[in-house]
């Protein structure tokens, strides 16, 4: 699901201004020898015409996993007078090394190497911009900083400035345990696949058992960085925004777990800048959901005409921040569109923007601070199963459940029903003045829609571990029963709330799967008055909303041909046994499996995350993660097993990897991998 292509709305152009030329590899050389697979887009006439690049670099293999969604862009670009460059990075796909962590200086070094190869083609003006989603829009910003002469602008989509706060590893100094061990998991099965024997001929076998031999599993390290280190500064370009000296078109969605990056960016940076914030997912804009997906190739083209052509194309008189306000809808835990409208502020932050408080006073939220009885907020290991995924990428099951479901395992505080509508766009903050009965502690706030009909939508969430409460590299323990003043920010949103509907906010010391719970169950008592209250970012309709342009339909190049040969699914499951008090979220995704009509190769892959906890038992927090992965072609195939484990006690935390590889029936490679690492005010 996450590289297969939604194409039943997009519009399919086959004529461009130019013809389209593709050469399907060329090695590109890096300073150490070490060469890198491309896949390169042109327009035919390139040679005697010149044209800027554009390039996507990322480990997700060009070839099989990433050809379908690769296919309705790269020509695209191509076909409007550039030269869209595909690279896998280092030790993916079929190019050369290893692989050994994300975002290394090694990986930022062949970038720059990449860049020079460009501009030292015959058909390159020597400009380039730089685009990608996720990883390639974080390497995007990272290669940006170093600032290459090639490089000219960067659009980065569903990506970060800041590794340790906003990523699949911690959030607000909590361990993310729903996606830490997924995600390295993800790229630990990725990784161990086989270049393609057609590209890099009969040294394919050697290569693939250099890979599983040398690369590590990549939640060893992550774990070992449990605070705002340098591990963690590295790569994260807030470090210091002057850095950066392109253009930076950054782009995300409500429902994805990046968007946060976006405000901050619009704020930091001292370039040129556009902010872009749909209502999707994980995913490109225009063949994202919830929709309304947009024409996003097109909103690239006038960016690209404008730093790379030096076009007049009107993108820069237009607001720097534009984003889909969203209705408020009945919970849903998928949703193919959210209504709503395109708003946009001329600058970022606005003074637009006002922070409307309300008061903690007994179980509602008032506009008055009241003083009143200390409210105990207990530890339900539990609460949280309800949460949908981290970070969604639009399969079925992604989005949060009916928080009724959750609320009894929180503490909830609701307010009376609006007179009329209230719009806010921004970070919610939840500050509460508040005492933990143990040294360490979580608290996770849910912001909630409550209907007329009773049914809640959660809007936005957050959570802090309090031990981070001053600092996320300098962790202090709590005092016990000591009273202390904490702030929550909670995911920036753009939100509706009709008239007749309620705020509510939930608090807990526990958000299962998304934090790794506290080695021992604390209890909260949260004080109210006027330390403690909600702060929402309000804003009034504004005369630049009805000035927005509309955007195009999806417009994309056709989608590569493909046979299906086994279709995607989907399954989410909470399962809770009476007598042993145990939850069990059980997510499992088939992938599916296509055969490529260009290149003849086969791929699939099968996933399935479990997430173990019982009531009042911290320590039982367990993770499995397994993966199945397929390549091949014709008589050449191979098969991947990877089972991965997370566990704890009070002390340490513990990982676990095992990987059985297969060509054809016979297993040609095993191997395990253990580590015990100590926990760090986690």
């Amino acid at each position: 699901m996450v590289f297969n292509v939604r194409d039943n709305q997009l519009q399919i152009k086959t004529t461009y201004p130019h013809q389209i030329k593709q050469i399907r590899h060329v090695w590109i050389p890096m300073r150490d020898g070490v060469k890198l697979s491309a896949r390169i887009w042109l327009p035919e006439d390139a040679e005697n015409e010149p044209v800027p690049a554009i390039l996507e670099y990322i480990p997700y293999r060009k070839d099989d996993f990433t050809a379908l969604r690769d296919s309705i862009r790269h020509p695209y670009f191509a076909g409007h007078g550039y030269a869209s460059v595909r690279v896998d990075t280092r030790g993916s796909g079929d190019s050369e090394g290893i692989l050994y962590d994300e975002y290394l200086p090694q990986e930022q070094d062949d970038a720059e190497d990449v860049l020079k190869w460009i501009a030292n083609q015959s058909w390159s003006t020597g400009k380039t911009g730089m685009i990608g989603k996720s990883w390639g829009g974080f390497n995007g910003l990272q290669v940006a900083a170093r600032k290459p002469p090639e490089l000219k602008a960067v659009i980065t989509i569903c990506s970060t400035d800041d590794r340790y706060a906003d990523d699949v590893h911690y959030k607000g100094g909590a361990l993310l345990a729903s996606d830490m061990l997924w995600w390295a998991s993800t790229m630990f099965a990725y990784n161990a696949r086989p270049a393609d024997p057609e590209i890099v001929g009969e040294k394919w076998r050697e290569n693939w058992m250099q890979r599983m031999e040398e690369t590590p599993p990549f939640a060893e390290e992550w774990v070992r960085h449990q605070r705002r280190d340098a591990y963690w500064k590295h790569g994260s370009v807030n470090e210091d925004y002057q850095d950066i000296e392109v253009p930076v078109f950054a782009v995300g969605g409500w429902a994805d777990g990046y968007t946060n990056a976006i405000p901050r960016m619009m704020e930091g940076l001292d370039v040129p800048r556009k902010g872009l914030i749909g209502p999707w997912a994980h995913e490109y804009p225009e063949v994202a959901i919830p929709g309304p997906s947009i024409g996003f190739l097109q909103e690239c083209l006038r960016w690209w005409d404008y730093w790379l052509k030096d076009k007049e194309t009107g993108i820069m008189d237009e607001p720097m921040l534009r984003a889909w306000m969203q209705e408020s809808l009945p919970p849903e835990v998928e949703y193919e569109e959210r209504p709503g409208r395109w708003v946009a502020e001329a600058q970022w932050p606005s003074a637009n923007i006002i922070q409307k408080g309300l008061y903690v006073a007994g179980q509602e939220l008032v506009e008055a601070a009241e003083d009143g009885s200390p409210i105990t907020v207990s530890s339900m290991q539990q609460h949280g199963l309800y949460a949908g995924v981290f970070c969604p990428f639009g399969q079925p099951g992604d989005m949060p459940s009916d928080q009724r479901l959750e609320n009894g395992f929180s503490t909830i505080f609701t307010s009376a029903p609006l007179e009329e509508k209230v719009e806010i766009l921004g970070a919610p903050k939840l500050q509460l003045e508040l005492a933990s009965d143990q040294k360490q502690a979580l608290l996770a706030v849910r912001l909630n829609d409550v209907a007329p009909d009773g049914s809640v939508s959660r809007i936005t969430w957050g959570m802090l571990n309090l031990t981070h409460r001053n600092s996320h590299e300098f962790p202090e323990a709590l005092t016990p029963e000591e009273k202390i003043v904490v702030t929550v920010q909670m995911n920036d949103i753009g939100y509706a709330l009709p008239a007749g509907h309620r705020w509510q906010v939930a608090i807990a010391p526990t958000y299962w799967p998304h934090a790794w719970p506290s080695p021992k169950e604390a209890t909260l008592t949260v004080y109210p008055g006027h330390h403690s209250k909600l702060l929402l970012p309000t804003r009034e309709a504004q005369a630049i909303d009805k000035t927005l342009s509309v955007f195009g339909a999806p417009e994309t190049a056709p989608v590569l041909e493909k046979e299906v040969l086994r279709p995607e699914s989907r399954k989410r499951q909470i399962n809770y046994d009476l007598v042993s008090k145990t939850w069990i979220l059980d997510d499992y995704s088939d992938e599916g499996a296509r055969k490529l009509a260009d290149n003849g190769l086969e791929y699939g892959s099968t996933n399935r995350n479990v997430y173990t906890v019982k009531e009042g038992d911290p320590l039982s927090a367990n993770v499995q993660c397994d993966w199945t992965m397929d390549i091949g072609r014709g008589e050449w195939q191979t098969h991947l097993n990877l089972t991965c484990k997370m566990w704890c006690d009070e002390a340490y935390f513990y990982l676990q990897h095992e990987l059985h590889a297969f060509e054809g029936d016979k297993e040609v490679f095993t191997k395990k991998w253990g580590e015990k690492i100590l926990r760090d005010f986690i």
